[in-house]
């Protein structure tokens, strides 16, 4: 396949806005404080869902030991790091090079060996993988259902994907996007409310590329529990997936 016929998913435009906030990305005070609020609750459902795909019994310190995992959209590596901590091989790939080079960096103080990529995900010549990780990255790709094929393009046939995502909802268009950014919890345009997927949706490019959704949870807000799992899928949500058969 020439570079030429490689499916383009990065929105230019996206990348270069992510892109200016590479050097704020690792500050849970700067820019990517709410990235930095949402972590642990990704990582919750994350840990659970591997633990019950790979048989996992929850108390291991290492469960993808012997795993490769690959993080599509990685940032500054908010999520690579934990995943290599869980024992994974990892890799991270980013539409922006300045990401790339602080997910290097702050991997190198922590000592982690990730394998960290810039650039298009067709064009990084990646094999397959145990677990594919995809964090709030759909909503800013230019096609959708081209992205999904090379994601699931890049899982191993009994691999496990994990996605989320905002929902194109009333109450999203309110809190992540107009107040969000009026307050300051995230930078001025970066959220295109248009471009979020409801659960529907979503599901329908997932089916569509042969998967089937696993579980599905709300990630929500309440002045008690602050960002929390939930039923409630009106802001955000996170899934699992697994190829059908």
């Amino acid at each position: 396949m020439t570079n030429a016929s490689l499916p383009t998913t990065i929105n230019a435009a996206e990348a270069a806005h992510f892109g200016s906030l590479a050097a704020e990305w690792w500050d849970p005070k700067g820019s990517s404080a709410m990235l930095h609020k949402l972590n642990p609750v990704r990582l919750s459902f994350i840990r659970s869902a591997i633990d019950a795909h790979f048989g996992g019994d929850g108390k291991a310190r290492h469960p993808l030991a012997g795993k490769t995992a690959l993080d599509v959209g990685c940032g500054a590596g908010l999520l690579c790091e934990p995943l290599a901590r869980l024992g994974g091989e990892v890799t991270g790939v980013d539409a922006a090079p300045e990401n790339i080079e602080a997910a290097k960096a702050h991997a190198a103080l922590s000592g982690l060996a990730i394998d960290y990529r810039a650039g298009e995900i067709a064009a990084q010549g990646l094999g397959q993988f145990d677990v594919v990780t995809c964090m709030e990255v759909i909503e800013h790709v230019m096609d959708p259902a081209a992205f999904v094929v090379e994601l699931v393009r890049h899982l191993k046939p009994d691999g496990l994907l994990l996605l989320s995502t905002p929902n194109r909802t009333a109450a999203s268009r309110i809190f992540l996007v107009e107040a969000a950014e009026r307050l300051g919890q995230v930078p001025q345009g970066t959220h295109d409310w248009d471009k979020f997927l409801t659960p529907e949706e979503l599901t329908t490019l997932l089916e569509d590329s042969e998967l089937e959704i696993v579980d599905m949870k709300g990630i929500a807000f309440s002045p008690m529990s602050g960002l929390h799992l939930s039923s409630n899928m009106a802001l955000n949500y996170i899934l699992s997936a697994r190829l059908r058969g």
